[in-house]
């Protein structure tokens, strides 16, 4: 047995032969891992069972487990179902973690709507009304097929079909503008479906009845309609020719699966009406001890589980998978249609197969050289530091800081983290300062920053380096700082201007080539430290904004605030109101809607009206804070 508590023990042996799900949890309660069985005990007695060839994944997940949660199911696909929704919200650290590239995009057509429009979107709702067609790998490309659409099929982008007149769109023949009933529906319903069939790839019949279209009108010498129909001939082929042709018809779905060491990259063709209209990258950071079946049941769980992605009839794949009849029966539930999972033997199908597996493979060669190049990068740049500064040890762990206000107003820092070159984002620290506030004086701030990061965490650990964002000024108001913390790593300065490097036992600054690796990697901390100190202080400056006067009344939390301007329409009308008014509300009783009246009715000398025939007391404290919010 490996070590595990008591606690974990006995209740392994207490599990029940059922089907569920298992969650193993660490020490402070949080889910590391999801898994699912046809027999929980079986399953989770081999995660506690001595076993030499135990995979490493495996054997560090059960060094951190603490503890055991479990949910008995009915079935084996009610067990499914649960794994995909509690990993989908919990995203466990021990679970295969996918990752995407990028987000492609797709063309979406509101069919639901009454005058359906179309779009660019990222991001698929599935069962909304809309079509989707996609996804789509070039978004310059479908911009200008769009472009080159609506010209041509003037069909509607806007939100808003609440407007007295046309907008601008109209007046450029991008838009026929059914929102100012100058478009017939029925027209612009069959604008509409022809475009659905471009998208499809239905273009043979569309390219017929518009070339007989231009036919007709040039008998009839009417030559301005024949060279718009011409023109949205040529619309169409652009179209068409942007889509790889694949022969044979169908919408089905291609993985193929590569494998290293410790990645492993996937590919996954999208084939719609017969023609690759998209592809998407994948890739898993830590692939040890993790079967290729089990790596592709996983994608297949968390990318159609999604609910985002539609799930085609047919979906191909390299390997046999174990629960394939089960991943079938799940997958045919989310579309509401049979959905086959298969391995094929030959044909059309097989090459497209066998062209996914070679563009895994592809993928997951390049990304490899990008990763080993990006690590050579990365510490040779630290590398170089600790030579050209003369750093007595190697900089592993490099803090810098940088300071943020608006003439000295919400003055914030921050303390962004790199670790052998790379951004460690879970260190990242920011601060609002207390003792700089409405001054406008970096020197002190940066120094207060200092005095809490050094000074009071203790228990953080101590840096190899510290970059400030400044001169020689920056760099002497911290330095005295830093040592009376106890701290003796080394600080340097990167100013601006020049990117001069100043160290503190130097008299003239460094000066580095700008193509050297190891500046552009001080460049980089100390852009991170200015975006994530902006990020911060912006978002304060947007939440003091956002404050409403509202607030500063005794009793007034966010749902009675709501309730107030739900009921009222301006402030003016609430400062108007009276209190059997205001006690009308929803949520309002006496005592609040008497706080509401008195804060907006103060008179000029200072004291409170007379209120249900109670003199109120002198207010000068509320009175100035009335008058500072009003």
């Amino acid at each position: 047995m490996i070590p595990v508590n008591d606690h974990i023990r006995a209740k392994v042996e207490a599990l029940p032969s059922s089907p569920g799900v298992y969650q193993w949890k660490d020490k402070n309660g949080k889910v590391i891992y999801v898994g699912k069985a046809v027999n929980l005990k079986n399953r989770v007695r081999s995660y506690v069972r001595e076993d030499k060839n135990r995979s490493p994944k495996v054997a560090a997940m059960m060094n951190h487990a603490e503890d055991l949660d479990i949910t008995m199911t009915h079935t084996e696909m009610e067990a499914l179902i649960l794994e995909c929704n509690l990993i989908k919200e919990l995203h466990p650290r021990y679970n295969i973690s996918l990752r995407d590239d990028k987000t492609y995009p797709y063309v979406k057509i509101t069919m639901a709507d009454e005058w359906p429009r179309i779009l660019i979107t990222r991001y698929m709702k599935y069962n909304d009304g809309a079509r989707y067609f996609g996804p789509f790998t070039d978004v310059g490309s479908l911009r200008e097929t769009l472009r080159l659409l609506r010209r041509y099929y003037p069909i509607r982008t806007c939100r808003n079909m609440n407007v007295p007149r046309p907008c601008l769109q109209y007046h450029l023949h991008l838009c026929c503008a059914p929102c100012a009933g100058f478009c017939e529906k029925e027209k612009y319903l069959a604008m509409v479906e022809d475009i659905c069939h471009i998208f499809e790839g239905k273009n043979h019949e569309i390219i017929q009845d518009l070339t007989q279209r231009m036919e007709e009108s040039a008998e009839k010498m009417d030559y301005e309609t024949a060279a718009r129909f011409r023109n949205q001939i040529q619309a169409v082929k652009s179209v068409q020719q942007r889509q790889n042709i694949i022969s044979g018809e169908g919408d089905y779905d291609v993985i193929g699966l590569a494998r290293s060491e410790e990645q492993a990259g996937i590919e996954i063709f999208y084939i719609r009406y017969g023609r690759m209209v998209g592809k998407e990258n994948f890739y898993v950071p830590d692939s040890r001890g993790d079967s290729s079946s089990e790596l592709l049941e996983a994608f297949v769980k968390d990318f159609y589980g999604t609910g985002t992605v539609p799930v085609p009839r047919e979906i191909i794949i390299p390997y046999p998978l174990s629960e394939e009849v089960l991943l079938s029966r799940w997958l045919s539930g989310l579309r509401r249609s049979e959905v086959r999972l298969y391995v094929p033997e030959r044909g059309v199908k097989k090459n497209l197969k066998d062209m996914a597996q070679a563009n895994a493979e592809k993928y997951l060669s390049d990304r490899r050289l990008q990763w080993e190049y990006t690590r050579a990068r990365e510490e040779g740049a630290v590398d170089t530091l600790y030579k050209l500064l003369g750093l007595p040890q190697r900089p592993e762990r490099i803090e810098c800081f940088d300071i943020s206000h608006i003439q000295g107003a919400e003055t914030t820092g921050s303390m962004v983290v790199f670790e052998n070159g790379r951004p460690a984002r879970g260190e990242y620290r920011k601060f609002k300062l207390i003792t700089t506030q409405g001054k406008a004086d970096d020197f002190r701030s940066m120094a207060e920053v200092m005095q809490r990061r050094y000074g009071k965490e203790k228990d953080w650990p101590a840096p190899d380096l510290i970059v400030v964002d400044g001169g020689r000024g920056q760099l002497n108001a911290v330095l005295p700082v830093i040592r009376n913390c106890g701290v003796e790593a080394p600080v340097i300065g990167l100013a601006k201007r020049m990117e001069e490097i100043f160290v503190e036992d130097r008299r003239e600054p460094v000066v580095l080539d700008r193509h050297e690796p190891a500046l552009q990697l001080l460049q980089y901390i100390r852009d991170e430290a200015h975006r994530f100190v902006i990020t911060y202080h912006r978002q304060w400056t947007v939440k003091r904004n956002a404050e409403s006067i509202l607030d500063h009344i005794p009793g007034i939390g966010p749902k009675r605030r709501g309730a107030l301007w739900k009921a009222f329409r301006s402030l003016d009308d609430i400062k108007k109101a009276t209190p059997e008014e205001l006690q009308m509300v929803p949520g309002l009783n006496k005592a609040a809607s008497k706080n509401i009246y008195q804060f907006f009715h103060l008179d000029k000398e200072g004291k409170r009206t007379v209120i249900m025939g109670q003199d109120s007391q002198n207010a000068e404290d509320r009175k100035k804070e009335h008058r500072n919010y009003k």
